[in-house]
């Protein structure tokens, strides 16, 4: 079944999950929608631990990191300092999402590629056939490694207990 269509593709599924081309299709789906998410996270995760604390002071909010500055998650805790209306909102967005992208896949549009919901706002999204593989193959590889990056941060920082920006060798000027 991975025969290159998608980008991305190496032909890579030791367990053989890719059985045919609906399934393929649907793992493709996804591991783009995981991307997407990890690559918001990859940096959503290290902005908030530089930020949290001194806006949510400026603003006489309690702050959602930890003493150690690291970012809730299930293994930091802290998550039950995170807003309900938040975790509304998202599951209501990522719900909606979910939605459209079910209704694509049941149209079986052959021009559909796993992902594109038509939305690009700031015009992105190259006019041509070759960009249009390039920018497509640039994603899926950047959110594999963003996927494997905050897992990295999961592990460090349980394992560790301090923030992973605190892990870098020196901090960017604004944020000290």
């Amino acid at each position: 079944m991975l025969d290159g269509t998608f980008a991305g593709d190496a032909g890579f599924d030791p367990l053989g999950f890719a059985k045919d081309q609906d399934a393929l299709f649907q793992y493709r789906e996804a591991e783009i929608k995981h991307a997407r998410l990890a690559m918001l996270a990859a940096a959503g995760w290290p902005i908030s631990e530089l930020f949290d604390r001194k806006i949510a002071t400026a603003l006489d909010l309690q702050p959602l990191v930890d003493a150690n500055d690291r970012a809730p998650s299930v293994l930091n805790g802290g998550l039950e300092k995170v807003p309900f209306l938040y975790w509304s909102v998202v599951l209501a967005s990522a719900a909606l999402i979910d939605l459209k992208q079910f209704q694509k896949f049941q149209e079986r549009d052959p021009s559909y590629i796993p992902g594109d919901l038509g939305w690009d706002p700031l015009g992105l999204y190259p006019k041509d056939q070759d960009g249009q593989r390039r920018m497509q193959t640039a994603e899926i590889k950047n959110g594999r490694l963003a996927m494997v990056a905050i897992t990295a941060f999961a592990a460090q920082e349980y394992a560790q207990k301090f923030a992973v920006v605190d892990a870098t060798p020196s901090k960017c000027l604004l944020c000290m």
